[in-house]
């Protein structure tokens, strides 16, 4: 079997298994590609050929590039091992006892709460562009959505009666995630005045849309995030990313509980929200320096 057919067939089973996205899968290709080449250049042997000292060369080889780069490296080829090894097609997985590097876990950037209302206040509510922009950030921090969820959401996905959204993230799982009466009093008045004003007659199932008539792109909705902020005189990094770490952070800031703020976020894995808690633990520091008598 070529090394095409082969990388095709493990995409293939990782798609039908997992239902990762085309992105995932081709950083999947990628590096095992990359893999392919070398052990083919270096010393004649395809992939089902490699064995464990071989694999240690090759991520040697590889020294240099960032931690999380090489640790992202090694799950794929764990995956891929996994793979043949469960097809019958190699007798042991080389990759069992290869342990991935440390990475440093950095603390998410966030915004204050009354960083977060400056930058909602920012955009101009009496012109229809506006109003969806208030509508959207308003959104985005009700409910912690990836930017992707956000500009990808259909009109039949939100229930205004029911203060939900239905949401297909990572893998194709669902999830329902509440709005809270800010975020769905703004999306109410989007939906009845500035969205028919934008769209101008035209067709559309994307709920938030451009004066073109197109559903926002994630890079569109970038720039409009950071030309709010600057308005603002937020000089903090703010992206739409941003948002989705204030949600989770001033979530748990106000007592919420961790598996909570997994379950709104999307996450699959527990130790993926965990970084949170770090933010959270400096806030209730400060706030017990601040209050307790003997702070």
């Amino acid at each position: 079997m070529s090394r095409i057919d082969l990388l095709d067939e493990f995409c293939d089973s990782l798609w039908l298994e997992d239902g990762l996205s085309r992105n995932t899968l081709e950083s999947y290709r990628s590096d095992l590609k990359q893999l392919s080449l070398w052990l083919e250049k270096m010393h004649g042997k395809n992939l089902l050929e490699a064995d464990h000292a071989l694999l240690l060369d090759f991520l040697a080889h590889q020294s240099g590039k960032k931690s999380s780069t090489t640790s992202r490296e090694l799950s794929s080829l764990k995956r891929f091992f996994q793979f043949a090894l469960s097809r019958g097609r190699i007798a042991r997985d080389p990759t069992l006892e290869i342990e991935s590097p440390k990475l440093a876990r950095g603390l998410p950037k966030s915004l204050s709460e009354a960083d977060v209302e400056q930058l909602l206040d920012a955009p101009e509510v009496g012109e229809p562009a506006g109003l969806r922009d208030r509508a959207m950030l308003e959104v985005l921090y009700a409910s912690g959505l990836r930017v992707s969820e956000l500009v990808g959401l259909k009109l039949s996905q939100v229930s205004l009666d029911m203060g939900l959204v239905r949401i297909s993230g990572k893998g194709g799982k669902e999830r329902l995630v509440p709005l809270g009466g800010e975020a769905l009093d703004w999306i109410d008045r989007y939906l009845k005045s500035a969205r028919p004003a934008l769209l101008k007659g035209k067709k559309s199932d994307a709920v938030f849309v451009t004066a073109r008539g197109a559903a926002m792109s994630r890079q569109a909705f970038w720039y409009l995030i950071k030309r709010h902020a600057a308005k603002t005189g937020i000089t903090k990094p703010v992206s739409p990313h941003t948002l989705r770490h204030a949600f989770a952070t001033h979530l748990l800031n106000h007592g919420a509980d961790l598996r909570v703020v997994q379950i709104l976020l999307g996450h699959s894995d527990i130790s993926t929200t965990q970084i949170y808690t770090h933010v959270a633990r400096e806030r209730l520091k400060s706030l017990h320096e601040k209050h307790h008598p003997r702070g």
